[in-house]
């Protein structure tokens, strides 16, 4: 749903003096969808019987979409396609998937490609990434399923010694706060663990980190910039997903006046972490920082943030100047003058 809302309010805002566009959109069960209908469907969680399927045309000399009515008798027809906006967050549309596909296609797309993409959602890559760049993260360890199920005693006085508690449970894959725990104490880390591994086969364990939540938006290629940085006060305990998307009582304050110092640092170790991912186009970087202390902790970097109107990475981009409708133009002109300068290397003979 969540992207659902994004993809809406970019196509909302999208300048179509300039662009025509054309509403993909793919079901849980992964059937890929076209037409102006498809919102109402998916955000309906209507039949798809009589909607129009949609694939991608694995042709990087004819990119484009083959469509067909499923309640007709047409042949596939074919619709050239120049750009994608892949507004998908989360597993099998940031992860590197989806960013594959249309690399194969010979689509350019906005965001990341497919290291970027998978290495930020990945925490423990991404992680080892920010620390091999010199970027400050929080203490953490990380398991798999088998390791768990093997030795859980090693792993619980692993925590116990190096982490305490409070410490947070995360699934190492997945978005928007899902499956994530904020543990108390050892009696109840065994039910968090569990939690998170049945969202994946891989777990963070993250030290408490006391602070305020800033985050930091980016945007560009190769010479990225940072906007001003915002502050998240959550509605609950932390920042979970229903404080992120169903309670409104969260505040986003913007701009955080935490001084010319801490700002700065904090937009260069965003574009230090999104240099340190290989990333492009837009993301969001997340941070703790302790204004009495004046350190700041990296926590995460998101290459496909909520693109909504009012979320965090367009308003912090508001808040510095380049409203809505810039940004959406901004980011498609990225991502076309990227596909072309790889495709320009690309098409250099070897010396």
């Amino acid at each position: 749903m969540v992207s659902l809302r994004s993809a809406a309010s970019i196509m909302e805002a999208v300048d179509r003096d300039r662009y025509h566009i054309i509403p993909v959109g793919i079901s849980r069960e992964g059937i890929w969808l076209a037409g102006e209908d498809i919102w109402r469907i998916l955000w309906e969680k209507r039949s798809i019987v009589n909607a129009t399927r949609a694939t991608l045309l694995m042709d990087p000399g004819k990119p484009g979409l083959l469509v067909k009515n499923a309640g007709g008798r047409k042949e596939w027809d074919y619709m050239p396609i120049d750009l994608v906006f892949p507004v998908l967050h989360g597993p099998f549309g940031e992860d590197g998937t989806v960013q594959g596909m249309l690399d194969l296609a010979g689509l350019p797309y906005v965001g990341s490609g497919v290291l970027a993409s998978a290495s930020a959602m990945d925490k423990v890559v991404m992680k080892t990434l920010f620390q091999k760049h010199g970027l400050p993260i929080a203490p953490y360890l990380d398991f798999n399923r088998w390791d768990w199920s093997q030795n859980s005693r090693f792993w619980l006085k692993q925590i116990d010694d190096n982490l305490g508690y409070p410490c947070f449970v995360k699934p190492a894959n997945l978005g928007s706060s899902v499956g994530i725990s904020k543990v108390s104490s050892a009696s109840v880390l065994d039910a968090a663990v569990f939690e998170a591994l049945s969202y994946d086969d891989k777990v963070v364990v993250e030290a408490n980190i006391s602070g305020r939540e800033i985050e930091c938006s980016v945007l560009g290629d190769l010479d990225p910039q940072a906007s001003l940085p915002g502050e998240i006060i959550p509605c609950n305990e932390f920042y979970d997903y229903r404080a992120k998307y169903i309670d409104e009582r969260s505040e986003l304050v913007v701009p955080v006046g935490l001084g010319a110092e801490l700002e700065n640092k904090i937009k260069e170790l965003s574009c230090r972490a999104f240099k340190a991912v290989e990333a492009s186009g837009l993301s969001r970087v997340d941070f703790f920082v302790n204004t009495e202390e004046k350190s700041v902790i990296v926590n995460e970097i998101n290459t496909m943030p909520g693109f909504t109107s009012i979320s965090m990475y367009p308003k912090l981009w508001e808040a510095s100047g380049i409203d809505y409708s810039q940004l959406i133009n901004r980011l498609l002109e990225i991502a076309l003058l990227r596909f072309e300068r790889r495709g320009a290397l690309k098409s250099q003979p070897p010396e």
